[in-house]
Order: structure tokens, then sequence, then C-alpha cells
């Protein structure tokens, strides 16, 4: 006999059903997300293995954000229930939506509740998400600074806009970064740009090379750029040029902060790869650095989780569905945008880097690029991330280093 625990989380309390390989039902209860609630969850299991040991237990919920987190966590790890075999699956919402959405009934709590035990029961259930603590506190970092970036980014984009009203040419003209810090500086606090059109290109030279610590390579060409960039602009009225400044100047500063936040994540991330020996395995890779191989960890988690690296694949939403009926079968098929995220974004940008350091990825890079007419990047470049995949498999899973294949 087996026994099946389906819970339904929410942000206040737990809904939960117990049913047996049988479908009874043997208990319902409603309880608060706390873990006075979660050890009552574990009370009412050990309850009910007393009267009828069970082959199999199996406590299963959805991944609701950080509402499933706790209770997960808590019966995965509690002693008692390790020592009976338990097994805490957390699961993708999507696809225990998809399996209520069979049944004609109302939408309650208590009903999802009975449904994800149900699910468990058939056994519909994937790959658990519950990860070991020091993957999910690399999860944290990495996925905090990838939202960083993202800010940044978008960030750059409000900046350049509004740089475009006061200095239409500028980024034409100037072949170097306008994000770098004595450009950030020349544009934002230094000078007006009245000031520094009247300027002499020498005299413009001699403050980029102060300001820039000597790190220009020709400073009267990039002080010619400047000074002519902002003679071919057109003029703001003071009004409009005032309110573009302390645009600029909020941006700037956001920027400012946002790069110093992400060096700090940066040294909490490779600080935390080091307690993490696997991490040496993608760390082996060329074009593999301690982001990609944090990204990549803290996502995956113990690679045992997975069966093979087609399951890895799928997780990671590199997985592509067939379309079948009697002898047809479609030419073409889309990638499915289930899976997780994080992990696919990871994975496909390692497989850029690694195309630009490996030649065996990068000659099946271009081979896939060169078979079909359109979007030819994008469709190589995920592509190469499915190849990919199979090589992240193959080291975590045996803990070697890579080796290159070498050429015939």
């Amino acid at each position: 006999m087996k026994l099946f625990v389906g819970i339904d989380v929410s942000s206040q309390k737990l809904d939960v059903c117990f049913m047996d390989s049988e479908d009874h039902i043997l208990h319902e209860a409603t309880l608060l997300n706390d873990i006075t609630g979660a050890s009552k969850i574990k009370e009412i299991i050990l309850k009910l293995n007393e009267k009828l040991e069970y082959d199999v237990i199996k406590v299963g919920m959805e991944s609701t954000s950080v509402y499933s987190f706790h209770p997960a966590t808590f019966l995965a790890e509690d002693a008692e229930l390790k020592n009976l075999g338990t097994e805490v699956i957390v699961q993708n919402p999507k696809a225990i939506a998809r399996f209520k959405g069979l049944f004609e009934e109302d939408k309650t709590d208590t009903i999802d509740a009975r449904r994800i035990a149900d699910f468990l029961r058939l056994g519909l259930h994937g790959t658990t998400v519950i990860k070991e603590e020091k993957y999910i506190a690399l999860q944290r970092l990495t996925r905090s600074r990838l939202q960083l970036i993202e800010q940044m980014t978008e960030c750059k984009q409000h900046f350049l806009e509004n740089l475009y009203y006061k200095c239409n040419t500028l980024t034409r003209d100037v072949e170097t970064s306008v994000f770098g810090a004595t450009m950030m500086d020349l544009l934002t606090e230094s000078l007006s740009f009245g000031e520094i059109a009247e300027m002499e290109v020498e005299d413009l030279a001699v403050i980029l090379q102060e300001k820039g610590r000597g790190r220009f390579g020709n400073p009267a060409k990039l002080a010619k750029a400047i000074n002519k960039a902002i003679r071919d602009s057109y003029r703001l009225g003071k009004v409009l040029e005032g309110s573009v400044d302390v645009v600029l100047g909020t941006y700037a500063m956001m920027i400012k902060t946002l790069k110093q936040q992400i060096k700090e994540l940066d040294k909490a991330i490779e600080a935390l790869l080091e307690t993490i020996p696997e991490s040496q395995c993608l760390l082996s890779v060329p074009g593999i650095g301690p982001v990609f191989a944090a990204g990549i960890l803290a996502e995956i988690g113990q690679i045992e989780r997975f069966e093979d690296q087609a399951k890895l694949a799928k997780y990671g939403g590199l997985y592509w569905k067939k379309k079948q009926s009697g002898s047809w079968e479609s030419e073409r098929t889309s990638l499915t945008r289930t899976g997780n995220h994080y992990l696919r974004y990871y994975l496909v940008e390692a497989a850029n880097s690694v195309k630009n350091h490996e030649p065996v990825y990068k000659e099946y890079y271009y081979k896939k690029y060169d078979e079909v007419p359109k979007h030819k990047h994008k469709r190589a470049l995920v592509l190469t991330a499915r190849k990919f995949v199979r090589l992240v498999d193959v080291l975590l899973r045996n803990h070697q280093l890579y080796t290159p294949e070498r050429s015939v």
C-alpha cells in the first residue's frame, strides 16, 4: 500500500489531503503555513504509517514561489520521515494545472489538495525542484545577480534615450563606451556640453587623461570626437536641458550603484563556489567562468535528481515536442516554453561562450546556422546549448574535468 499527501500551499495556510493507492481519502485538514502546521502534517503521516506500514510515502505540492520552500524543506529534511523513505516532491504548477483541467469541478483549496494527491498517485510527477541548502544559497545569489543585470540593462537603455536628447550624435561619433566611469562623469557631472564645445581639443584631452588615469590610448582623438559630436548635435532649450541633466544624473548614479552591487554578488558567488567541488568540472570548460558555472549549478542542484541528460534538458526547457499522427510526422517542431527559464538562460549563454573557445562547438554551431534561411543564430545557439547539456551531464555525473576532443 502507498500513501500520497497532496498539499495546496498559500502564504497563510496549507490545505492537505492524505490519500492511499486505492484512491481512498484518509484525512483532510487545513493548517497554518508555519512550523506548527508542517509538524502536524508530519504527525499525521507517522500515525497513519503506524496503522499500516506503507511501502511508499510521497508528499507533493506546487512550486509556489517562496511559499512552498519552508514546508517542502521541513518535510524533506525531517529525520523520522527520512527513515520511512518519504519522498517530498515540489512540482511545476503548470503540470498540475493541466491535470486539474481534466475534471469538471469547483475550484477550492481543498479540492486542489485532493488533485495534487491524485497527481502523485497516478505517477504523473516529474523531477522535484528540492535541492540541498548550498545550491539554494547559490541560487539566491545567481538569480539576484541576473535581476540586477536586467535592471542595469534597462537603466542603460533609458540613459541612452535621454542622452540622445542632449547629444544625438555622440554614440555615432565616439567609439568608446559612454558607460565607462570617465565618460559617465564627463557627461553628467564635470562640465556642461556648452563648456566642452568651447574647449580646445588639447585641453579636453588632458582632462580625459587625468580622469581616465592614463587608460585612453589616444585621448586627443577621443577629445576631438566628443567635441565634434557636441558641435554637430541639436541644441536644447534651457528648461528641457535642465530636466534631461537631472535624469541623466539619476540614471548614472543607478548604474554606478548596480555595478557595485553586482561586484559584491560576484565575490559572494565565487566564495560559495569554492565549497562546491563539482564547480571545478564546469570551470574546466573553456569559456565557462564563475558566473555561468554558478548559474548552472544553482538551478541543477544534485545531478542525481535527473535520470539522464534528456531529463536534464527537458527540465531546462531545451526540448522539442514531436508532432505525429499515423504515418505523418511534422518536420517542424517548436521549442517548449516550459521548464526552468533560469537554467535555460545560463545554458544558452554558456553555450554561446563555449562555441567561441572550443572548435567542436563552433563547428557544430555553424553547421546548424547554415541549415535554415530564417532565425539562423537563435536556432543554432539553442541547438548548441542542447549539445552542451550532454557535456554538463557527463562532467557532473562522473565528477570529471573537461578534456577537449582530439581532431582526427
